[in-house]
């Protein structure tokens, strides 16, 4: 079983700055993922990251201005998020992929999911 844990969340002016961490505890997760989801919405892909951290992926929305990485001897991944806007506002979930393979995008390919940190940026 594993579980992860997000933290770095938080209030922010637009044009500020956060950087989110997730600890991983229990079973080797592989590739790893960033999430949101805003009121009403549905939960979108941020960010992914593979085993190595070579490989990586991100939405056109945060492309520029959020990075992704991870230290595998700490089981912890970051994003760090520059330039917020308002419509950066989220709970911010962290996820991870049970199996090796390719990097993926989908909510549905992810096996573990933290409970999520929320991000508020103020206009």
């Amino acid at each position: 079983q594993v579980q992860l844990v997000e933290s770095g969340g938080g209030l922010v002016q637009a044009g500020g700055s956060l950087r989110l961490s997730c600890a991983a505890s229990g079973v080797t997760m592989y590739a790893m993922g960033w999430f949101r989801q805003a009121p009403g919405k549905e939960r979108e892909f941020v960010a992914v990251i593979s085993w190595g951290g070579a490989a990586t992926t991100y939405a056109d929305s945060v492309k520029g201005r959020f990075t992704i990485s991870r230290d595998n001897a700490k089981k912890t991944v970051y994003l760090q998020m520059n330039s917020l806007k308002p419509e950066d506002t989220a709970l911010y979930y962290c996820a991870g992929q049970g199996r090796f393979g390719p990097i993926r995008v989908g909510p549905l390919d992810y096996d573990s999911w933290g409970l999520g940190t929320q991000v508020t940026v103020s206009s």
